[in-house]
């Protein structure tokens, strides 16, 4: 009997037959994140329904030296979840509970499979809300914006989801359970709780979380404004800010994300605009109308051509409608795409997005833009055919984009992660010194390499890279330190 039929039949018998999938046919819906260009089908999934259940599959997993992957939607955009060959996921789309709403604490106790969106909506009764808010928040699961620090929109005045996250239930690749962080910002030690948002499933699989809830601002002012160019779009976003202004939430798209979001909605964006950029302020009424004004002379010093005012919160919703879809929309206009998410100081939006168009060019490719201008966070959309042989040359030309956003001061990743799809680029942002730190950090939690294996950091099996000679630290050296 092989090592993976001997852990189902342990699995099952600790799960029970309905939590332990092993049919071929099934095992294929767990293949891939929501990037596709990446399958790899794993030998189990099992579906667990209770913390205590996830650690005893963990512990399973441990003693029999198996890997194992954390899922929830399966959403995310970077090969995050791509499962392991001969390995197992572990689904958490059974842990799906509100546990507590808290009012008066303004915090939220939810389990990891709850989506972003129904947070806001267990809140909505008290007049709070969740702030992060990324475009899938109606399928995205709690669990993984976690593992991404997730921001969306409005991460540009209210943070991303490591400002929003009190405490975290682990479970350990071990099978140890723990919970990092406490019931305020800040508690004494190491801040074990930071580390693991944002660790992309290396270090553990969160089971549990507790999160800030906010009060609803008072007053909430939307407009949306076309512009000859996309760089008078980015050129505007520059000067709100410069004018010490910071909207709530600031987003452009270009001409070809418009035409497959209005196709899939229909939101009333303006079709034949070569860029449109949503601002959104909020907070108390007379400062918030004050900016508004601001604002949008601003966009008239830059150019524009139209702007709607958004009347009432019906109109607010058919504009972020529009945003919203723009991902899935672009299927619409192309059969396949990747999906960049890397980061641009914002006083160099205009020249990167320059570039982009110059690189899409240069490789025959269409790019569609979509992004979070507030913060400079970029979503470049490579458009191709596979049935054209297009599948390589767009990969590069993702890549590429990827690379020049870090050669323009950037990052490699703003919120979708850097999982297996941007690995062999960590090298183009980070030394040496920097990647063997964090392996040391990741082996501290997972000395075996089981959880999430083959993520985030650059290895020879993934990028051909030779490996190199270790170099000691100085204080490993003179044995003040040892390595873990």
């Amino acid at each position: 009997m092989t090592v993976i039929a001997r852990l189902r039949d342990t699995l099952t018998a600790i799960l029970g037959p309905d939590a332990v999938i092993s049919d071929p046919t099934q095992l294929r819906t767990y293949e891939c994140d929501g990037l596709a260009g990446y399958r790899v089908v794993p030998g189990l999934v099992v579906l667990p329904k209770s913390t205590e259940e996830v650690a005893a599959a963990v512990r399973a997993c441990h003693r029999a030296q198996v890997p194992f992957v954390a899922r929830g939607a399966g959403t995310g955009l970077s090969g995050g979840a791509l499962p392991v060959a001969d390995g197992v996921v572990i689904s958490l789309q059974r842990m799906r509970s509100i546990v507590e709403v808290d009012p008066i604490n303004r915090r939220a106790v939810v389990e990891p499979g709850v989506t972003n969106l129904a947070i806001s909506r267990a809140a909505a009764p008290y007049d709070l809300y969740y702030a992060p808010d990324p475009s899938s928040q109606q399928v995205c699961t709690i669990g993984g914006n976690v593992a991404e620090n997730s921001g969306g929109a409005h991460c540009l005045k209210y943070g991303f989801t490591t400002n929003h996250v009190l405490a975290l239930e682990t479970v350990l690749p071990d099978g140890t359970q723990v919970t990092l962080g406490g019931p305020s910002p800040e508690v004494a030690g190491p801040d074990l709780r930071g580390v693991m948002v944002g660790s992309e499933g290396t270090l553990g699989i969160v089971t549990g979380i507790v999160v800030r809830l906010l009060r609803k601002p008072e007053a909430v002012r939307t407009l949306l404004a076309d512009f000859p160019s996309i760089e008078q779009a980015g050129d505007t976003v520059t000067d709100i800010i410069a004018a010490g202004i910071v909207p709530a939430a600031m987003e452009i798209m270009d001409h070809l994300a418009i035409v497959a979001s209005e196709a899939a909605v229909g939101a009333g964006y303006t079709l034949d605009t070569p860029a449109a950029l949503v601002v959104e302020l909020d907070g108390p009424t007379d400062e918030c109308h004050a900016l508004f004004d601001a604002v949008q002379e601003l966009c008239h010093h830059n150019g524009t051509t139209k702007i709607r005012v958004a009347a009432d919160d019906d109109e607010r919703a058919r504009i972020w409608t529009g945003r919203k879809a723009a991902f899935a929309a672009v299927g619409r206009i192309s059969p396949q795409y990747f999906v960049q998410d890397g980061v641009v100081p914002r006083t160099r939006l205009s020249e990167a997005l320059g570039k982009i168009g110059a690189m899409g060019n240069e490789a025959g490719l269409r790019v569609a833009n979509v992004f979070h201008a507030g913060d400079g966070n970029l979503h470049p959309l490579v458009l191709y055919d596979e049935s054209k042989g297009e599948h390589d040359r767009a990969e590069r030309l993702s890549k590429a984009i990827a690379e020049l956003c870090v050669e323009l001061g950037g990052s490699l990743s703003g919120e979708h992660g850097i999982g297996t799809d941007k690995a062999c680029s960590m090298p183009v942002m980070f030394g040496e010194e920097d990647l063997a730190t964090m392996d040391r950090v990741r082996r501290a939690f997972d000395a075996d390499n089981l959880c999430n294996p083959g993520k985030v950091l650059p290895t020879p099996r993934l990028c051909g890279e030779k490996p190199g000679r270790y170099r000691p630290h100085p204080l490993e050296a003179a044995g003040v330190i040892e390595r873990l």
